[in-house]
């Protein structure tokens, strides 16, 4: 093998993020949350590490499904309290040279007009370092909270998703001419106004009559993240992702979306490798497969099961509150995040799943697989999921924050390198040109590209 493997750290601007109970760790720092230095650190570490960005997943509301309320979602501090990730990319960025920052703003919730201003701020901050991972959201609380009578179901708010989008192109891409900003002293002219033109959209969901408010950052179009894993989630990552993210537990598993994605890719007549695919993990990583081991241990002592079915009722829309541990997971529809459930059901024929054998898979790791051993064990294992997944890289999960990610670096990362496997940036690259291979933009055969002033 000697492609270089994609490396995104996977976080959340919360206490507790993929695995419960794990913030009494002693090694954990991750009370130190809400402080803006624990996120700087962190970035610091994570461009010393060879990471290729920094993930920040974000929901709008809280898990409240479990017994019906939110309340061992609150204990165990499940997702909650939750801060703004797009409030704290700039800090991270100043911070450092290299390191992307991905966020994750909701279009069934965000008006497009004012997070496309958001974005491009980010852009221009970042020198381009920014990419937008597009959610529907799959939360009652959320439209609740946001004065909706439920969510949207799920299917509908994919086909206000793709509407969504064209707006955000039309003003990332066709409303500001490349030379519109002419920042000129002697022609007394900051903008000239024949350069810049209304989007003039009417559609069936939005109505965005007038010119985008900020320029176009250095990406023009943010680099655009996709993670859903429904069939309508993954068409709608076709039609726009530049890089989607899976969640399975098995190479096999993940190897059926990624031999879907690619097939696809090459029927609408785009080269198979034209959206990049990262799968999650988690490495607990020791001096030896032995400490690995003992470490991982030390993990389970403090996985707290409660806040773990929280966390899978919250992704699922499932109470499993007062359910017989021992007693089967089947397969029920729901408009939450259709994937989740399906991963431990549908998708895993050869498996009964019980309340009890989710609990104790979700705990450490969310649903992705643990990795665990010395760094050379690790990086095989690494190499392996490539292989099998065809995957590009991976986005990596801590159990205990940030000391997971710190040990990853420390360990994970120089053996990498030996191996000639770690992506190493160009200083002064967008995150588009680190993860995509080509130039700051759109690349032409994207249907964004197509809004593009001139096109």
């Amino acid at each position: 093998m000697t492609r270089p493997i994609l490396i995104n750290a996977f976080d959340m601007l919360v206490p507790v993020h993929q695995t419960p109970g794990l913030w009494r760790h002693p090694e954990s720092r991750i009370s130190e949350f809400d402080q803006l230095s624990y996120w700087t650190d962190l970035a610091r570490t994570l461009e010393e590490g060879g990471f290729a960005s920094l993930f920040l997943a974000d929901i709008p509301g809280i898990y409240d499904v479990y017994g019906g309320n939110g309340d061992a979602t609150a204990r165990g501090g499940v997702q909650y309290p939750l801060l703004d990730p797009l409030v704290v990319v700039t800090a991270m960025a100043q911070g450092t040279e290299n390191l992307g920052f991905g966020v994750t703003a909701s279009v069934s919730y965000e008006q497009p007009y004012l997070l496309a201003r958001t974005l491009s701020t980010l852009d221009h901050f970042t020198d381009g370092r920014v990419a937008w991972n597009i959610v529907t959201s799959y939360q009652d609380s959320a439209a609740k909270n946001l004065g909706m009578a439920g969510q949207i179901p799920h299917d509908e708010r994919y086909d206000r998703a793709d509407e969504y989008m064209e707006v955000m192109y039309k003003l990332f891409e066709g409303s500001f001419g490349p030379d519109a900003v002419k920042a000129d002293p002697e022609a007394n002219v900051f903008v000239d106004p024949e350069q810049v033109r209304p989007i003039e959209h009417e559609g069936k969901f939005f109505s965005v009559p007038g010119v985008a408010l900020a320029h176009p950052g250095p990406q023009g179009t943010p680099f655009l993240f996709q993670a859903g894993a429904s069939k309508r989630g993954q068409r709608f990552a076709l039609d726009h992702a530049e890089a989607i993210f899976f969640s399975g537990g098995t190479p096999e598993l993940v190897r059926g979306w990624t031999t879907a994605v690619r097939n696809e890719l090459e029927a609408r007549g785009r080269a198979r490798d034209s959206i990049k695919i990262f799968s999650l993990a988690t490495v607990v990583v020791a001096e030896t497969d032995e400490l690995a081991e003992q470490r991982l241990e030390e993990y389970k002592k403090l996985v707290d099961t409660e806040a773990t079915l929280a966390l899978f009722g919250g992704w699922t829309g499932v109470d499993l509150s007062g359910a017989d541990p021992d007693s089967e997971i089947e397969h029920v529809t729901t408009d939450a995040n259709q994937s989740a459930l399906a991963s431990f059901t549908t998708l895993s024929p050869n498996k009964t799943w019980t309340v009890r054998d989710l609990a104790e898979f979700v705990a450490i790791g969310g649903r992705g697989p643990v990795i665990v051993g010395s760094p050379e064990t690790v990086a095989d294992e690494l190499e392996r999921w490539i292989e099998e997944a065809d995957v590009d890289g991976f986005n990596l999960s801590a159990a205990v924050r940030p000391a997971d990610l710190e040990r990853f670096s420390r360990f994970v990362s120089p053996e990498l390198r030996r191996r000639g496997l770690l992506d190493e940036p160009e200083p002064g690259t967008t995150l588009r040109e680190r993860i995509g291979g080509n130039g700051p933009g759109l690349p032409g055969d994207h249907r964004g590209a197509s809004f593009r002033v001139g096109s």
